[in-house]
């Protein structure tokens, strides 16, 4: 699943999570790719469950692309 960078960080930011947020803007490129930057994610903090937890949230609105 591919979703944009900056959508990431404001969720993040959002959720008073800024520690990841700095994690993610400085390890991951502007469109993310999950299954291609998997590492990346979970080196920042996030892992496939909790980041598709977010998505199920709905903190990403319609930004997300399959």
């Amino acid at each position: 699943m591919k979703l944009d960078k900056q959508e990431l960080l404001r969720v993040l930011h959002t959720e008073g999570d800024n520690d990841t947020a700095d994690r993610v803007a400085a390890q991951l490129p502007d469109e993310i790719d999950t299954d291609r930057d998997g590492d990346a994610l979970e080196a920042a903090g996030l892992d496939r469950t909790q980041l598709m937890a977010k998505l199920a949230g709905g903190g990403f609105g319609g930004t997300i692309a399959p």
